[in-house]
């Protein structure tokens, strides 16, 4: 199925699909309501949604048809690489992001692609993806210790590394009942019960980055 809010493009794409054998062309929409109706009745394997259309958004209409039908596949198409909507439209569902300056035929893999099963991503755009994900982990990370102080961290390090307490007061200079109320202290602000279960925490959220990092 094809949405796109100008006739042109539709009858542009609708003319490059046409000619590949094994595609259809089943329905047309040119806004986001109508695309969720005409998706809903015809249930296509994949919608190529353009992501600006008047009224309600490409985005939003992505997020009602993958709501409504989880087995078809939605490819963005739009002229501009913006960061802020490929993250809302990967957000809403989308199997793929498409640029309009592309070549027919990357449409058509982009088509043969998501069909399959698998997500695309235009290459000029794929690394801006892994910069967004890796930034939104270590912010992840960052939240994950917010409530320890720094001394609470360097002793929550030496409890993930399976030290004890008299060895953790030797490492820091610290007494030993000093490093059981920071132990306790860690385990009130993590919400966990033992040290166990804080060492498991610091290891899944990789506190030795955090550490090492100061943050």
């Amino acid at each position: 199925m094809l949405v796109d809010d100008h006739e042109v493009v539709r009858l542009g794409l609708r003319a490059l699909i046409d000619r590949h054998p094994d595609m259809e062309v089943v329905a047309e929409a040119s806004n986001a309501a109508e695309a969720l109706t005409k998706a809903t009745a015809h249930k296509p394997d994949v919608v190529v949604l353009d992501i600006r259309l008047p009224g309600a958004s490409g985005i939003d209409a992505c997020r009602d048809i993958c709501n409504s039908l989880p087995e078809t596949k939605v490819i963005m198409l739009t002229s501009y690489a913006e960061d802020e909507m490929l993250f809302a439209a990967i957000r809403a569902g989308a199997a793929g992001y498409v640029l309009k300056q592309a070549g027919g035929q990357d449409l058509i893999r982009a088509i043969e692609t998501v069909a399959r099963g698998d997500s695309l991503l235009d290459p000029s755009i794929t690394e801006r993806v892994f910069v967004e994900v890796r930034k939104a982990a270590r912010q992840m990370e960052s939240v994950a210790f917010s409530k320890l102080t720094e001394q609470e961290r360097r002793v929550l390090a030496l409890v993930a590394e399976g030290r004890t307490n008299r060895e953790i007061a030797q490492l820091l200079h610290l007494g030993e009942g000093t490093v059981r109320n920071y132990v306790s202290s860690i385990l009130s602000k993590l919400g966990v019960s033992n040290r166990a279960e804080a060492a498991a925490y610091a290891i899944r959220h990789n506190l030795k980055d955090s550490v090492h990092s100061g943050s």
